[in-house]
């Protein structure tokens, strides 16, 4: 009397293990063989350790080379810059450069301290504006539905293809018209409409799981109390990186058609009238050039951490 054959079971898999079924001739069930479904990493060997670092170090330098050169030609004397082929490395560093730049500007009707509140003034408010307009307006976007979400959505894609020189003239007849010319609100209202900061919050919301915003509205909570309490502290990698960028553009700000006034203009515009006298300023030149790049340069070095550290922890998955 033949045994009915036993119906084959599922393989099943266990970690990085699937276990295959072994039967006999007539069909009854003898053991399980795993087969390893991935391969066991190999390491690298001391050479191919030596070689990724070197390689590292190589992109590292070439970064690094355009600011280290910036900075060393701002302690160069002015017979030195004009050496060729240049020296990459200062001679005879002197701090003339500096105290020249700071000479020049102590001798403006506007006092340099009046130049620096406008431009910190500026980038901290920008920013702010920046970060809680763009967050609040990538919740509605993103997580409710409303007629004609899709073509508010694509609108703002769309706009992301104009660039700001081209908006230069109707831009200025709005304010124009609006009397805001000669006034801060050429800044700040900008900040609070800026499509590129709404584009990339809006995105990172997107991967925002539905099912932690719906069991929050369970428990009671309001809109205003899932925005502030669970998406912002989660958005954190987001607007860190807005932060960065908008600390690099506000930071630069120099001269513009709306600004007339100049105890309203800017740290950018005021360095910039030092550096336009011609090669008798070439030093004070980098020297300015150097001053301009710290903030942004620290700014990224304070997030840059945070940044690392937050897009690692914060996945979510539904």
């Amino acid at each position: 009397m033949k045994m009915n054959k036993v119906k084959s079971p599922k393989q099943e898999t266990v970690g990085i293990f699937r276990k295959r079924p072994k039967y006999d001739e007539e069909g009854r069930l003898i053991y399980y063989k795993k087969k390893k479904l991935i391969k066991s990493r190999v390491n690298r060997s001391v050479g191919g350790d030596a070689v990724m670092l070197f390689f590292l170090l190589l992109c590292g330098a070439f970064m690094a080379f355009p600011m280290v050169y910036a900075i060393s030609n701002s302690f160069k004397p002015l017979h030195e810059l004009w050496l060729f082929p240049p020296n990459l490395i200062v001679k005879n560093p002197t701090l003339s450069n500096y105290k020249d730049m700071f000479t020049i500007l102590s001798n403006t009707t506007i006092p340099f301290t009046r130049y620096l509140f406008n431009t910190l003034f500026i980038t901290i408010t920008c920013t702010f504006l920046r970060i809680v307009s763009a967050s609040m307006a990538a919740y509605p976007l993103s997580k409710w539905k409303f007629k004609g979400k899709k073509a508010v959505n694509k609108l703002i894609t769309t706009s992301l293809m104009i660039s700001a020189p081209a908006a230069t003239y109707a831009s200025y007849i709005i304010y124009s018209t609006l009397g805001l010319v000669d006034s801060w609100l050429v800044y700040l209202i900008p900040a609070l409409g800026s499509s590129f900061s709404l584009y990339l919050i809006r995105g990172f919301v997107d991967q925002f799981p539905d099912s932690v915003l719906e069991a929050a509205r369970i428990d009671g909570a309001g809109d205003f109390r899932i925005f502030w309490s669970i998406l912002m502290p989660n958005m954190k990698p987001a607007w860190m990186t807005l932060i960065v960028f908008s600390v690099r553009d506000y930071w630069n700000t120099g001269a513009n058609i709306y600004i007339y006034r100049e105890e309203l203009k800017t740290l950018n515009y005021a360095l910039g009238q030092i550096t336009a006298e011609g090669m008798a300023r070439a030093g004070v030149s980098n020297a300015v050039e150097v001053l301009m790049m710290i903030v942004p340069i620290l700014t990224f070095l304070i997030t840059q951490s945070n940044i690392i550290e937050t897009m690692a922890t914060s996945g979510m998955k539904d």
